[in-house]
């Protein structure tokens, strides 16, 4: 078989894995990393979007250069941001990034305008401020010159898509991000972007993950002295490409994306749109071959992260391993936080916050580095266990474990502590589980998978996968009721 190209971009860093098949055994190579810095301009916070598409572009001399014959390439990356293409064909400003602050209070102001019970029932998405809804909304309570009906929207990786191809395209998970598609429709809501007030014009055919959009149009192919090669839609948001790799063999399966995010939920053929799924704030993203994925947010490693960047800023600088090993060596169950406080969600000082949630909260706040990770790392444990007892609850599903995907499944720490907590099996890997979902829906789309299963037997058969077993089960319930007690998540 020749050789195909995942991009994955992540919201710290960006990579091309090349996948090939040999003997039925998927092999995959990092082709190129590199960073993805956000870039702070005044008081906006931006997406540096011709950074990663130069990145994209250095890739394809890479493997030019090795003599290697890429046969296609796919693109996935995070969710709800945006970049508008005006009439003349060119970009329109940088991207924000879904952290800056321009969306603060948005969500407020627009359920006075339209309730969120409509929004829910019309879209079945999860409501969290820095959806492409409440950022459209926020850009015209500032009156952007961004929005001339002329332009036209296009999520992070239909913009790097259309660099390359110069078609424009909106790709299907993706697009459910936005909180403006409707799956009753199978389109976009026009009801919505009517009330909105915002142009039908912006946004235009919607692709399944899977369809052929475009080919590396002449000029770039000129540029970099290479063939022009087919470029596919995959599911395009890097978790449905994550869940599209979960190597499960029981159709009914509970899953967990584990990085900078944690998403857990499980896979379903048709969205689950109530008033509990609204009351938990569940949502219903767009998945690989007609699937939705009903999950929720976690805030994920991004507190962890942005804790050891602030040790750094003090010079005290930590590897990933010394803090899961300094984290293994505290005392247990001392502090919890909710991961998903809106405290956390800003970039910024992380262990002030926690002092500060823990004061809040009548708990005595961590003060080594250790404590401040065995912290962090017990309170996503346990936020794991309530959002898999509600992805249960909605589904009308039993899961007998749970799969966990993605880089976050190198913390050995937070398998184990995960298994304890929900008192189930944890089945970690692959940890390239995006550009493995990625590279499978490119594989199925050339006819060598016949399916999403044969390519989930594939990546089963090609990776490892590590079991964990719960221990300590008293121990953890105890630590569960009072996680629930002091976050005040549950009754």
């Amino acid at each position: 078989m020749g050789s195909i190209v995942a991009f994955d971009l992540g919201a710290s860093s960006g990579r091309a894995m090349l996948g090939r098949l040999t003997d039925g055994k998927i092999e995959i190579t990092e082709l190129h990393r590199f960073t993805n810095d956000p870039v702070q301009v005044g008081d906006r916070l931006h997406w540096d979007i011709l950074r990663l598409y130069h990145e994209i572009k250095q890739a394809l001399i890479l493997a030019k250069n090795k003599g290697i014959e890429i046969d296609s390439i796919g693109i996935d990356s995070w969710a709800v941001d945006f970049g508008f293409i005006g009439p003349n064909g060119e970009l329109v400003g940088n991207p924000y990034h879904y952290r800056d602050r321009h969306t603060e209070g948005m969500m407020e102001k627009l359920f006075a305008r339209i309730p969120a019970s409509e929004i829910f029932a019309r879209t079945g998405i999860q409501f969290l401020q820095f959806n492409t809804i409440f950022q459209l909304f926020a850009l015209k309570e500032a009156g952007s010159p961004w929005l001339q009906k002329e332009n036209r929207l296009l999520m992070i990786p239909d913009l790097l898509r259309y660099f390359l191809t110069g078609e424009m395209h909106n790709e299907f998970s993706n697009a459910t991000t936005t909180q403006l598609f409707n799956p009753a429709t199978g389109s976009w809501d026009r009801e919505l972007l009517k009330q909105l007030d915002l142009p039908e014009s912006w946004f235009g055919e919607v692709l399944q993950p899977g369809s052929k959009a475009g080919m590396l149009q002449a000029s770039v192919c000129e540029e970099l002295g290479v063939p022009s090669i087919p470029v596919f839609a995959v599911a395009e948001h890097d978790t449905g490409s994550a869940v599209a790799a979960v190597p499960a063999t029981d159709r009914s399966f509970a899953y967990l994306s584990c990085g900078t995010w944690s998403l857990m939920g499980t896979e379903v053929q048709e969205p689950v749109i109530n008033e509990l799924a609204q009351e938990l704030n569940f949502t219903n993203e767009g998945g690989a071959y007609g699937t939705y994925r009903l999950l929720k947010n976690i805030m994920g490693l991004w507190i962890l992260n942005e804790s050891r960047r602030e040790w750094e800023k003090t010079g005290k600088s930590y590897s990933f391993p010394e803090l899961v090993k300094l984290a293994g060596e505290a005392k247990p169950f001392q502090s919890f936080i909710d991961p998903d406080d809106s405290l956390f969600l800003a970039p910024g000082d992380m262990p002030s916050r926690i002092e500060q949630y823990c004061r809040q909260t009548g708990q005595q706040a961590p003060e080594t580095a250790g404590e401040f990770v065995r912290c962090i790392l017990e309170s996503l444990a346990l936020k794991y266990r309530y959002v898999l007892e509600m992805t249960e609850r909605l589904s009308g599903q039993s899961f007998n474990g749970l799969h966990m995907v993605g880089g976050g499944i190198q913390n050995t720490l937070l398998c184990q502590w995960s298994a304890n907590a929900i008192g189930k099996p944890v089945w970690a890997g692959p940890s390239e589980g995006s550009a493995l979902g990625n590279l499978a829906v490119q594989w199925i789309a050339q006819g060598v998978f016949k399916d999403i299963w044969e390519a989930r037997q594939a990546i089963r058969d090609s990776f490892p996968v590590t079991e964990y077993m719960p221990e300590a089960q008293a121990e953890w319930g105890a630590a569960y009721g009072r996680f629930c007690k002091l976050t005040g998540i549950a009754e």
